[in-house]
């Protein structure tokens, strides 16, 4: 009997069995297909990824599938899906990936005489009062090190993480992910309000009924993300009907518009309706409207991934936001000017 080159225990990718599959013909290019593969269950999404024709990645489909005498992926009516040998090989070649990415980062940095690279990902509210000043920090304190920040719903930033182009983020774990696949440090809970233009009708008339909010038109982000959901506890736990005149959007500066143009309502971060309002920042004409409850969204974390280590430049990030977040928790909260 022949003896497989692989084997569904994740234990048997030792450095010998490693040895094993790069003599079976196993190939950078084959790992990078896998990865692709198990992110968008599709071959021709996973080709046009990685800049290939389909029949191309179908011949390198078949090609693992050789070195590995057993089966990628399933072939399914609407794409594909890995199969447990597939898994386990795409969660290993995510790892071998992201070390290339490293190590061609400090050749980089090296090179370049750069401080190191850093991509950090982050929601609305901690990115406005956690990200931002650490970043100024360490511009200061290195001014030679690449940032790059993407700003987006905890969903995509996690999915991010997962797929190793983040080295950290400052979200929460979305319920249907296992959290034990993170490492993670809570911050802070997050206050949210609903803001509207100046002179909004609702504006000067006192706190306001949510009943009364149902008569406007809405900006909301898309239906199931959290600050949505929670604005929705909030009305059934009064028993007051959901807005029904309601546009989705994932963008803040396309709400904030339509908040100054309109009558719309939006709900935000409390920490952006003060920042945006403020004078001494963006001077914008908004106001929170006085409701009889606030509104809270559960509290958002520090989140790396299990057993993957950060490179020295992400740890001097990490850091900085830790102390920002410990600043922010022991300062007074700021009223709306």
């Amino acid at each position: 009997m022949t003896q497989t080159p692989w084997s569904e225990d994740p234990a048997d990718l030792s450095a010998e069995g490693t040895a094993s599959l790069l003599r079976a013909g196993l190939k950078l290019g084959h790992l990078r297909l896998i990865v692709a593969l198990d992110e968008q269950e599709k071959v021709s999404a996973a080709a046009s990824l990685l800049n290939i024709t389909q029949p191309a990645a179908s011949r390198m489909i078949a090609e693992i599938e050789a070195i590995l005498q057993a089966p990628l992926c399933e072939r399914l009516p609407r794409g594909v899906i890995l199969t447990p040998i597939g898994k386990v090989l795409a969660r290993r070649a995510r790892s071998m990936l992201l070390e290339l990415r490293e190590a061609e980062r400090e050749v980089a940095d090296l090179r370049a005489g750069r401080g190191g690279s850093v991509f950090l990902g982050a929601v609305t509210a901690p990115a406005i009062e956690l990200a931002v000043p650490a970043i100024a920090r360490a511009r200061t304190l290195y001014p030679k090190m690449d940032i790059n920040i993407q700003v987006d719903t905890s969903t995509v930033l996690v999915r991010e993480l997962l797929a190793s182009r983040q080295d950290f983020i400052i979200a929460r774990v979305p319920d249907d992910l296992d959290p034990r696949l993170f490492r993670t440090k809570m911050l802070s809970s997050e206050r949210a309000c609903l803001v509207v233009r100046r002179d909004h009708p609702l504006i000067g008339t006192g706190v306001v009924r949510l009943e009364d909010l149902t008569q406007f038109d809405w900006v909301m982000q898309p239906s199931g993300s959290l600050l949505r959901r929670t604005v929705e506890r909030v009305f059934m736990a009064h028993n007051v009907p959901l807005p029904t005149r309601v546009l989705n959007t994932t963008s803040l500066l396309l709400s904030m518009v339509l908040v100054a143009e309109t009558d719309a309502i939006t709900p935000i971060a409390y920490d952006m309706a003060r920042f945006v309002n403020r004078p001494d920042k963006l001077g914008g004409r908004i106001d929170i409207l006085p409701l009889p409850v606030d509104i809270w969204v559960e509290p958002y974390s520090l989140i790396t991934v299990r057993d993957r280590g950060l490179s020295p430049a992400a740890e001097v990030l990490y850091r900085l936001v830790e102390e920002e977040a410990a600043r922010s928790a022991s300062a007074p909260p700021l009223a709306l000017d």
